[in-house]
């Protein structure tokens, strides 16, 4: 792939598939998370060594709180010790990073690792990993209209998508150009329900922690072969 122009500027993951890597392997489901994480690894290099401006990963969302408590601690705790571990990677190698959704929900020193990580990143002029915390694509809408309309109290006549999504929780990142979901789900589970309204959908039957290089690679050969038209036709999209 040579054509710079093909690059997608923000990928992002849904990274399913853990549990039943666990189960195959005869483990408990917390190993599929732990094995996850080499894949988060890879794939924040693939995006940089290609270009990628902004990589996003889908790692705990509203729903997930319903689990077994016990997962959830051990989920919490394997975030925190990866956050410790590659924070001084992200800043030897230029990633900025950050972390969307409800954090008060989170553990208090879930949140204060997060708070590290991202100063320590935040001069980082390369790529941006961004982290999905207790996320939902619903909440993300109505925490953004309360905000919208407390702060501008703007009615349907004066309100604009442009200055709606100034109160999304992803304000200032731009919406992703394509949406990877690992296990071969075709659904996006209520995630950045808004801001996918025009992304390229990839669902690859490859489960997360077996998730590669090469799997991401051709997940932009795919990408890079399709004509995004934002509801034009083929010819006014060729002519921008």
């Amino acid at each position: 792939m040579t054509n710079r122009e093909k690059i997608p500027v923000h990928v992002t993951i849904i990274m399913d598939g853990n549990g039943r890597w666990a189960k195959k392997q005869g483990l408990k489901r917390i190993f599929g998370h732990k094995a996850g994480v080499e894949s988060v690894r890879q794939a924040t290099e693939f995006a940089a060594e290609k270009g990628i401006k902004y990589l996003s990963l889908f790692a705990f969302s509203e729903e997930n709180w319903s689990r077994p408590q016990d997962e959830v601690n051990l989920l919490m705790e394997l975030m925190v010790d990866a956050i410790l571990k590659e924070t001084p990677k992200l800043v030897k190698n230029n990633v900025k990073f950050l972390v969307v959704g409800e954090r008060t929900k989170l553990p208090r020193v879930v949140q204060e690792k997060i708070i590290s990580a991202e100063q320590s990143t935040s001069a980082s002029t390369g790529l941006t990993l961004i982290v999905f915390l207790s996320y939902s694509g619903k909440w993300d809408i109505m925490q953004a209209a309360a905000r919208c309309y407390k702060e501008e109290g703007v009615s349907g006549e004066t309100l604009s998508p442009e200055k709606f999504e100034k109160y999304l929780a992803t304000a200032g990142i731009p919406d992703p150009d394509l949406l990877i979901r690992t296990s071969g789900e075709k659904r996006i589970s209520n995630y950045m329900l808004w801001q996918t309204a025009y992304t390229e959908f990839y669902f690859p039957e490859v489960l997360w922690p077996d998730f590669r290089k090469n799997d991401f690679l051709i997940a932009l050969e795919e990408y890079s072969a399709r004509e995004r038209r934002y509801g034009k036709t083929g010819e006014q999209v060729n002519n921008l």
